[in-house]
């Protein structure tokens, strides 16, 4: 049951990088979201102009508060008017995001003895009720003393004190950003690199470690990845392919010009890159296009405690968890002949010392490479399953078709930004599949 909030009046002064984070309420005391970064006009003239929220509310989507909704900025709490735009944020030409492209911006002193580092800024009401940013949170970068400012040291500075601040994201380090998605789903992460003007989405892209980027890459649109990684130097592209899920590997260097991906391709960890090549001869359509060559594969005489371990594994997929595949060696891809899969649901119903040999179910349909996607999605559908197996003519292994890759390939492209139902064209595409 909701409670009515008592409005009280801003206060004069509000950091932005402590706002990050704070729980928006309407009126009535119900939670809308959360405060995510604070939209700056930055001018040729004057100070730069605060505008407005984005508001992260439910199913991570951001939203655009103007600043004229707030009523009241209190420790812990931003209460707005209630009104709330519902449309997905969209960043303007004009607009700056403090939190995205303002932290960590380098700038310089006007007193020409250096530069220095914003760690943090703040927006002040003015009589006219427009937000204004005031002072910056700075920490000298190099260079002689000046404003007091010795190397390394930190302080509250005027933001008419600085030069800089609105010049090119080519100045702004990833700390600052970096920080701030430390806890994020890759998911996420994507969503908010897609938020990014294109210089400072490579910029802050290039900081992540491989892993991490990999999986990143993974829940972008063809466009946002193909941009990232022809960006990347060759050698850190390549090391990226490597950490990526074959099939989303295979996926986006088929997107990218042919002597770009063959140079990637020669670059790539050998097995890695015959995995990807592999895939590329299947059409992206098909259960060999879709499948991947790495799902969960062990040997009859494998231990129940065995697929358990393997099926915790942090680079294995929930989808592609719930089922092993038990092969005769080998067990790379393409394997021996496939005996059956055990459903991770029947292996914790039994003894850890148990062979998983023991456990298979023989009844679970194989895929053929060159199978339709509509004939993946209906099997899938019919049998209620996660995963499927993929087989050559002589009943060996060569992967796994996950739920997750069939739904990727069933919603239209821009399914990632869409705000309205995408259920009807993925319907439609799956009957004609």
């Amino acid at each position: 049951m909701s409670t009515t909030v008592r409005s009280s009046a801003p206060p004069s002064r509000v950091y932005v990088a402590r706002l990050a984070g704070t729980a928006v309420f309407d009126p009535l005391g119900d939670q809308v979201g959360r405060v995510h970064d604070v939209v700056v006009l930055i001018r040729p003239k004057g100070a730069p102009r605060a505008v407005g929220l984005v508001v992260e509310v439910s199913g991570r989507r951001r939203v655009f508060v103007p600043l004229t909704r707030v009523t009241s900025i209190d420790a812990g709490a931003v209460i707005t008017t209630g009104l709330v735009n519902i449309r997905r944020f969209a960043r303007r030409a004009t607009e700056t995001l403090v939190v995205a492209e303002l932290l960590d911006r380098q700038v310089t002193l006007r007193d020409g003895s250096g530069t220095a580092v914003v760690e943090d800024l703040a927006i002040e009401q003015q009589r006219n009720r427009d937000w204004h940013v005031t002072k910056l949170f700075v920490r000298r970068a190099s260079g002689r003393t000046g404003l007091a400012l010795r190397r390394g040291e930190a302080r509250v500075i005027d933001v008419e004190d600085v030069t800089g601040l609105g010049l090119s994201p080519a100045q702004q380090g990833a700390t600052a950003l970096l920080a701030t998605l430390e806890d994020f789903k890759p998911a996420d992460i994507a969503d908010v690199l897609r938020d990014l003007p294109d210089a400072r989405r490579l910029e802050v892209a290039a900081e992540l470690d491989d892993e991490r980027l990999a999986d990143v890459l993974e829940e972008l649109g063809d466009e946002d990845r193909v941009s990232i990684v022809s960006g990347l130097d060759l050698e850190r592209a390549a090391d990226v392919l490597d950490a990526m899920q074959p099939d989303d590997a295979a996926d986006l260097v088929s997107e990218l010009p042919s002597h770009t991906a063959s140079l990637l391709l020669e670059r790539m960890e050998p097995d890695e890159a015959e995995d990807v090549r592999r895939l590329l001869a299947y059409d992206e359509h098909t259960a060999g296009g879709l499948m991947t060559t790495e799902p969960v594969i062990l040997p009859p005489e494998a231990t129940v405690a065995t697929a358990l371990a393997h099926a915790r594994r942090e680079d294995v997929t929930p989808a592609l968890a719930a089922m092993v595949f038990v092969v005769r060696p080998p067990l790379e891809t393409p394997t021996g002949k496939l005996l059956g899969v055990v459903h991770l649901q029947q292996a914790l119903r039994e003894a850890p010392h148990q062979l998983i040999g023991s456990l298979l179910d023989k009844d679970v349909e194989s895929l053929a490479p060159e199978d339709k996607i509509g004939k993946v999605t209906r099997l899938l559908a019919t049998y209620n399953l996660t995963a499927m197996p993929v087989v050559d003519e002589g009943g060996r292994l060569l992967g796994a078709v996950s739920v997750d890759d069939v739904l990727d390939h069933l919603l239209p492209d821009d399914w990632r930004d869409a705000d309205e139902d995408v259920t009807d064209e993925a319907m439609t595409r799956s009957a004609h599949g």
